[in-house]
């Protein structure tokens, strides 16, 4: 595998480079030549013409590009407004196919359905990168989809975007679906000599603690905990809902857990009403934390990707990086790009969001760097690292003060909410048995007969004679009975009756809550109960007896109603001479 380099600067400098590409070419044995055009503006007339003259100097050369918020070049971003790309494929068993479709919400189910068919017919595809317009577009539909395909396929991409990152004006173009400003391009890569590592990069550490995502549509985040979404970062961090809102909170991303990794989002406005414009979708009920980025911490992490690809030996590495970082790193953008250079010729652009599989999803990323490497053949059995420090990538050892207070404050956050969750635990919970405690279980009664869509009944138990173990063998020996009760309980409803719950009503009382079961099945339910607690033996007072009631819920009574039935039936268990149950 081959790479050429070079940035547009007007026609004739153009067809210079394409000839001596030709050239170069005409000694030499290669299966495909792909070249990828970056331009940061949408700009068909340029994009016609690259294309245009490619054709005619490499009439089987395949093309395809989109605009972008700048481009890298050897690693570095680039001066120039274009930049181009040529990568040779030499081995002959390496095939290549470029796909172009229109893509809107009303075409996206076509667009993936067609995708994966052709995917299920050519088993030869192992990699598929992909240039896509997605302004003002949620893709998490188009997303969804594509985690059908055949898991083995790696998939990796970036949003084509704009020099002007307020403007939605995007495209993307190909030598075999033109220019498009609402599209996709899917390059099919694949071949037994053929071989793609991927990864992303993110440096960012979550700080403080989760916030529940309330309310939400799209990439438009409207509540965080019932609460306007802009006011986190107004009571967190101070940030002023003004023109600086973008700048200001660039540093400060939401990262959150979505299809087993995490992800980053951050706000690009903060609209009227409270509500936040995101760069991307964002799922209502998932736990999110604000994420502050700090320059070494990412560096680090950049190392780390370096030192896993190493051992992969790239020929060509690719790079979607999101335009937020590129803001946030300004001027020194090229301190987390220009070491990958060290390993093979790196090229690719700054996006609108950045895709990559991982663990069988497509995500779509923010804030994140994803890397795709190529390589054709085996790799070496002996590469050498190359010295970071060539990049300009030197740590001291030290460890920031930033990235010292982000871990304090992360690990006193944690501290507080296992602590907060231990309260919790306490305030539902009756201290000896470790069941829901009364309180809570008619708290959970009076939401499961609310709008019941299914079966609820319970079950009431006593434990007989019990105030004569308390007299006769003491309070310590009672409380064993209470505990051991409480226990069979839990073996008896995880075993039997999963989603179940218990409590303890008072005393030597317990109530048992099953919703999806009904009457003649709660009182086999309840007969097993009675069975299990009979063959407990106790140390002192040996083996005792319980008797319990069985009601289902009728429709239209209350609560307060559901329970004092099962407590009638539990009296008249009492009253037929105990240890048996008793239902309607």
């Amino acid at each position: 595998m081959r790479q050429f380099q070079f940035s547009f600067k007007g026609k004739e400098a153009l067809v210079r480079e394409l000839r001596k590409i030709n050239q170069w070419s005409r000694t030499k044995i290669y299966s495909h030549m792909l070249f990828q055009v970056f331009m940061e503006d949408p700009d068909r007339e340029t994009a016609g013409l690259v294309m245009d003259e490619i054709k005619k100097e490499l009439p089987e050369a395949m093309v395809f590009g989109c605009s972008t918020n700048g481009q890298v070049m050897n690693g570095e971003l680039s001066k120039h407004k274009v930049g181009i790309t040529c990568t040779v494929f030499e081995y002959p068993t390496t095939r290549v196919q470029i796909m172009q479709y229109e893509l809107t919400t009303e075409t996206e189910e076509a667009v993936t359905a067609d995708l994966l068919r052709i995917l299920s017919e050519n088993d030869w595809v192992t990699a598929i990168e992909l240039l896509v317009t997605i302004r003002g577009m949620s893709m998490t539909g188009f997303s969804d989809r594509l985690r059908d395909a055949r898991s083995d396929i790696a998939i990796f991409g970036g949003g084509a975007f704009n020099a002007d990152m307020n403007s939605d004006d995007a495209c993307v173009f190909s030598s075999v679906g033109g220019y498009a400003e609402r599209g996709v391009i899917f390059v099919l890569m694949g071949g037994e000599d053929l071989h793609v590592e991927t990864t992303y990069i993110t440096g960012w550490k979550p700080l403080g603690r989760e916030l529940e995502i309330t309310r939400v549509k799209d990439s438009v985040l409207y509540e965080i905990e019932k609460r306007p979404a802009y006011d986190t970062y107004f009571r967190y961090l101070n940030i002023e809902n003004d023109e600086h809102f973008f700048e200001n909170t660039l540093e400060f991303p939401f990262i959150f857990d979505h299809n087993g990794i995490q992800l980053l989002r951050a706000p690009t406005a903060s609209m009227g009403n409270g509500a936040l414009l995101m760069t991307s979708d964002m799922y209502e009920g998932d736990m999110a934390r604000i994420a502050y980025g700090d320059p070494e911490t990412i560096l680090r992490e950049v190392a780390n990707g370096i030192r896993k690809l190493n051992r992969f030996a790239p020929e060509v590495i690719k790079l979607y990086s999101c335009g937020a970082r590129r803001t946030f790193w300004g001027t020194e953008v090229s301190r987390e790009t220009a070491p990958f250079q060290l390993l093979a010729p790196t090229s690719g652009f700054f996006t609108s969001g950045e895709f990559l599989r991982t663990k069988g999803h497509l995500n779509q990323h923010n804030v994140t760097l994803v890397v795709g490497a190529l390589r054709e053949g085996e790799a070496p059995e002996h590469s050498t690292m190359p010295s970071l420090e060539d990049a300009g990538m030197s740590f001291s050892g030290r460890v920031s003060m930033v990235n010292r207070l982000a871990t304090f404050i992360q690990a006193a956050t944690e501290e507080l909410e296992a602590a907060n969750r231990k309260l919790g635990t306490m305030a539902i919970s009756d201290g000896m048995t470790r069941l829901y405690n009364r309180m809570e279980i008619q708290r959970r009664i009076t939401e499961a007969v609310k709008e019941p869509t299914q079966s609820v009944s319970l079950i009431m138990m006593d434990v007989d004679d019990f105030k004569k173990v308390n007299d006769t063998y003491g309070h310590a020996e009672g409380d064993q009975v209470l505990i051991r009760l409480a226990e069979m309980l839990k073996r008896t409803i995880d075993k039997s009756a999963p989603g179940g719950v218990a409590g303890r009503w008072g005393g030597e009382e317990f109530m048992v809550l099953l919703q999806g079961i009904d009457q003649t099945r709660a009182s086999e339910l309840a007969e097993q109960m009675r069975v299990n607690f009979s063959e407990i033996e106790f140390g002192l007072c040996g083996h005792r007896t319980m008797s319990l009631g069985v009601a289902e819920f009728r429709p239209g009574e209350t609560a307060d109603a559901f329970a004092m039935r099962v407590d009638d039936r539990l009296y008249k268990a009492k009253k037929s001479g105990k240890n048996c149950v008793v239902c309607e």
